[in-house]
């Protein structure tokens, strides 16, 4: 299989097979290094890694991978550059591209990384948007090969808390991309859109999985293989998010029905 000059912006771009290749092509270079063998078959290529959002586990991640394959890496954060400010991101995509072999972008909207894919004549990784979070999920599916095996199918992955952003979208096409069962406990008002659990459903029908949406958490949490949750508030999102985030994500709100019914049997 050959992903060369691919870009990577979602996983809904990549068929079930390219996923596992990829996850395959990290299990390799994984047991290499742990072996201390070097794999530094880039040597002479470079990378730029544009973060808008600052991260301490992605940095590194990126700048160790790129390191131990034998490229080099530029670091560009909103503070040490132009980008979309006096540049803008489709002239910071060709620059970027003459210069560099490949561009990850962590930051904010997809139709940024989109853009710079768009312009760049080289392949752009997305490392993060508000809408996606890719790279992620090949680590996780990594993870959970490495505890249940490569054969994923029928496992149920439950997710806890806000699903309408980056991680749940991301978990929710990772799961019926590979046959999972996904499930989200959150509140109605932070399920994920309509128009990508439609798609989503479209990938569960081919490869076996199912989608739950449910307010109950002890139901999305029922039989789960894997039980995954993440922040309640983004980078980026205003201080006045916390409060109304908070309130709505309690554990007495998420299984209140639960509760409602336990009360009614009693």
């Amino acid at each position: 299989m050959n992903l060369k000059g691919r870009d990577f912006l979602t996983l809904k771009d990549f068929t079930p097979e390219e996923i596992q290749y990829m996850v395959d092509a990290a299990a390799y270079f994984k047991k290499k290094k742990k072996a201390g063998e070097l794999v530094d078959i880039y040597k002479g290529k470079n990378v730029a890694l544009i973060f808008e959002k600052t991260s301490t586990r992605t940095r590194c991640s990126f700048e160790v991978a790129a390191h131990d394959l034998g490229m080099g890496s530029t670091y560009l954060e909103p503070a040490s550059s132009q980008i979309g400010k006096k540049e803008s991101i489709a002239d910071t995509a060709r620059v970027l591209g003459s210069m560099f072999d490949g561009i990850e972008y962590r930051g904010f909207e997809q139709t940024i990384v989109e853009e710079l894919a768009k312009y760049a004549d080289v392949p752009v990784w997305n490392g993060l948007t508000n809408e996606y979070h890719p790279t992620q999920m090949l680590a996780d599916l990594l993870t959970i090969q490495e505890i249940f095996g490569k054969d994923v199918k029928g496992l149920k992955l439950a997710y806890m808390g806000d699903a309408r952003y980056n991680m749940a979208n991301s978990l929710m096409i990772l799961c019926t991309k590979m046959g999972m069962n996904f499930a989200a406990g959150a509140p109605k008002s932070y399920f994920p859109n309509d128009e990508l659990v439609e798609i989503c459903q479209g990938y569960a029908k081919e490869s076996g999985g199912s989608i739950l949406l449910t307010e109950d958490a002890a139901e999305a949490a029922k039989d789960a293989d894997i039980i995954y949750t993440d922040v309640w508030v983004s980078m980026g999102e205003p201080d006045s998010a916390w409060v109304e985030r908070i309130d709505d994500l309690k554990p007495y709100k998420v299984t209140k029905a639960v509760l409602e019914n336990a009360g009614k049997n009693a």
